[in-house]
């Protein structure tokens, strides 16, 4: 039979259907993928005005201050015409130099999933961002906080008790029922911190185990990611520096009654500095080593309990060696063990004791784990106790109390001597500028820097200029005494806004500003008053590049995608793109003086881009310079340090004030070595 001439061939037919369900599934699949990000866009494009952004901080609540400034770093953040994301520019990536460093050039990759047209239109129904609220509120607080200073005169602050070193008596012991722990947000206030012998004990009961959704865990079990988990944590914490910034933790210990969702308990020791954790101990019911090295104050780090189910191959030749001696007839002392000393549901009393090496825990009256102090925290430090967690307190009991804290008063850290003053401004060109972002009670971490690499040749040459850049606190006593401060040693920027973490950014446009218009540098360096800086190393990195050049040099991320979860969570109102510009680490990069000048020009005329990451802010600033002038040079080195400390390094960052010292003691040796890190 044939087939009439209008019928198309099957094989025809059959071809197009496939081709249809092809394009249908690959249309399906990425609906699947950007469902929410269309959502986001379909209200931009809508001008819902219902689009809000999530805020946890209860100052931004507040009705938002309108103030007209005085000068352009009084001026209110606005939108501009450069909300666009910065084109990348199309060069090769990742070049090797001969002196080690990559010469970087961004790989050109497009950003876009929501135009800054939709931003505009987001940013004209919702007002000022969350940002630029943040930041007229720190101007307007700042504002009235400096006018209180400006009045005090130098008597005034000379008298102060803060700044004089007056002794404070402390109580020699402190007790705290589980209700009023619970009315002070769990934290206890220990006003001169702790000392060897110290001891702190807590009564409590832990909770039964609750169901936990864990996302990692749902992703290895493909779905499936309840777990049961009852942990709490003890802190020993110090005082945090500016407000949104975590206090240090001097001491972190954490019991999981029901270990890491593996159902072996587990405890956990650690400390955090500036944010950052250290190498975590864990005591998991094997026994730690007993030799002399792993010892602390003569105890080992972690104890047996039973119940544990691993059995290690050293520990099956240690039983098959015990059961030998004791056929042929020797005598064996028999090995005790316990069981892991908290239990859901049931009280225990814990107690912390402060050694001359570390910390002792001891549960029921039997010593169970043991944790050395780490470099970088002193006991001192330890003015807060705070206890969290799945657990119910009854009383808290510290014992044995210092009875004065030599660390309130700053004179015992500031050495007003000549030899620690800052040269004043050079009226000659210099080769670098280096601002360092300080905190207002960051006395000890600034004199650290003063007695260390300020004293470097090229610093005290006039080669190169160090300065602080620090905001104001919201205690008038501490602004007195920075004012003070400021006027002995000269290396001092006052800033007229109240200090937020957030608002580092502010911060790193000072510098800019200040660099080019109090000196002349040929190069502009943002640090951190935690990082040790090898001034001599860097003048010979930059050297090598042409002066002829825009020069961005640093620790530099390509690609890095901003996080959309969690505490340092970004939103797309924030940052609409999939990837930021490359940028440097921000505790130590380089900009040549053409690059401050545009930011400082940018900014005077209220069209420069903020975002709350200072350091990435750096990097959207140096590629909408790259996009507009000559290209600009990207450096790279990981001697830049962004955790740490690396041999060899030419920036050390997260360092104490104690680790400063050892750092410098040891460059005078000839040697760039690391000192221990927490």
């Amino acid at each position: 039979m044939k087939r009439p001439k209008g019928e198309p061939p099957v094989t025809r037919r059959f071809k197009l259907q496939h081709l249809l369900l092809g394009m249908a599934a690959l249309y399906l699949v990425f609906i699947s993928f950007k469902f929410p990000q269309f959502l986001e866009i379909a209200k931009a494009l809508s001008g819902d005005d219902g689009y809000d952004l999530a805020i946890e901080d209860s100052d931004l609540s507040r009705p938002v201050f309108n103030s007209v400034y005085k000068d352009t770093l009084h001026r209110k953040l606005e939108d501009s015409q450069h909300q666009d994301a910065p084109v990348r520019p199309s060069k090769e990536p990742l070049e090797e130099r001969r002196n080690g460093s990559k010469t970087i050039t961004p790989l050109q990759h497009r950003y876009g999933r929501i135009t800054g047209e939709i931003m505009r239109q987001m940013n004209r129904t919702n007002g000022l961002s969350v940002f630029e609220r943040m930041a007229d509120e720190a101007w307007t607080l700042g504002l009235s906080a400096w006018e209180e200073l400006d009045k005090l005169d130098g008597k005034e602050t000379g008298d102060s008790s803060v700044f004089e070193g007056k002794p404070e008596s402390c109580p020699s012991w402190l007790s705290m029922s589980g209700e009023e722990l619970a009315t002070g947000d769990r934290l206890m206030f220990l006003p001169c911190g702790l000392a060897a012998g110290s001891s702190i004990t807590l009564v409590g009961t832990s909770h039964n185990a609750h169901q936990e959704y864990v996302p990692q865990l749902a992703k290895l079990r493909r779905g499936d990611g309840m777990v049961m988990v009852s942990q709490f944590m003890v802190e020993l914490q110090g005082l945090k520096s500016v407000d949104g910034e975590d206090p240090p933790k001097i001491l972190h210990l954490n019991p999981r009654l029901r270990g890491d969702w593996s159902q072996r308990p587990v405890i956990e020791h650690n400390t955090c500095y500036r944010m950052q954790w250290g190498s975590a101990q864990r005591c998991d019911g094997s026994p730690s080593k007993n030799s002399e090295e792993m010892l602390v104050d003569g105890d080992v780090r972690c104890e047996k309990w039973m119940g544990n189910d691993i059995i290690s191959t050293k520990e099956s030749k240690t039983k098959t060696t015990s059961w030998f001696k004791r056929f042929i007839g020797r005598e064996q002392k028999p090995e005790v063990t316990w069981p892991f000393p908290f239990v859901e549901g049931r009280l225990f009393i814990l107690t912390i004791r402060a050694g001359v090496d570390g910390f002792h825990m001891s549960v029921g009256g039997r010593h169970v784990t043991s944790f050395p102090y780490r470099t970088g925290f002193t006991l001192e430090d330890a003015t807060g106790l705070a206890i969290k967690g799945d657990v119910d307190v009854h009383s808290v009991y510290v014992t044995s109390l210092p009875a004065s804290h030599p660390s309130f008063s700053p004179q015992r850290v500031l050495e007003l001597s000549e030899k620690w003053k800052a040269h004043p401004l050079p009226k000659t060109p210099i080769q670098l500028f280096i601002g360092v972002l300080s905190a207002t009670n960051h006395f000890a971490e600034r004199m650290a820097v003063r007695k260390t690499w300020m004293q470097s040749s090229a610093i005290k040459s006039s080669r190169v200029v160090v300065r602080f850049f620090v905001a104001l606190n919201a205690r008038k006593e501490v602004n007195a005494v920075l004012k003070k401060e400021a006027a002995y040693f000269g290396d001092i920027v006052i800033l007229p806004f109240m200090d937020r973490y957030e608002l580092v950014v502010l911060k790193t446009i000072s510098i800019c500003e200040f660099g080019v218009q109090n000196v002349t540098a040929a190069y502009i360096m943002k640090c951190d008053d935690d990082t040790f800086v090898r001034v001599d190393t860097v003048l010979k990195e930059i050297e090598g590049i042409s002066l002829k050049k825009s020069l961005y040099m640093g620790n530099l991320n390509l690609l890095h995608r901003p996080l959309r979860s969690g505490k340092w969570a970004v939103t797309y109102e924030e940052w609409p793109e999939e990837v930021y510009p490359p940028y440097a680490n921000g505790p130590g990069y380089i900009i040549s003086i053409d690059i401050a000048k545009f930011i400082a020009s940018q900014h005077g005329n209220q069209s420069l881009r903020l975002f709350k990451m200072e350091d990435v802010s750096m990097g959207m600033w140096v590629e909408q310079f790259n996009s507009s002038r000559v290209a600009v040079q990207y450096s790279h080195n990981w001697k830049f340090c962004q955790y740490g400390c690396m041999e060899n390094y030419y920036t050390a960052h997260y360092q104490s004030p104690r680790q400063m010292i050892c750092l410098w003691d040891k460059l005078a040796r000839g040697r760039a070595q690391c000192c221990n890190f927490r």
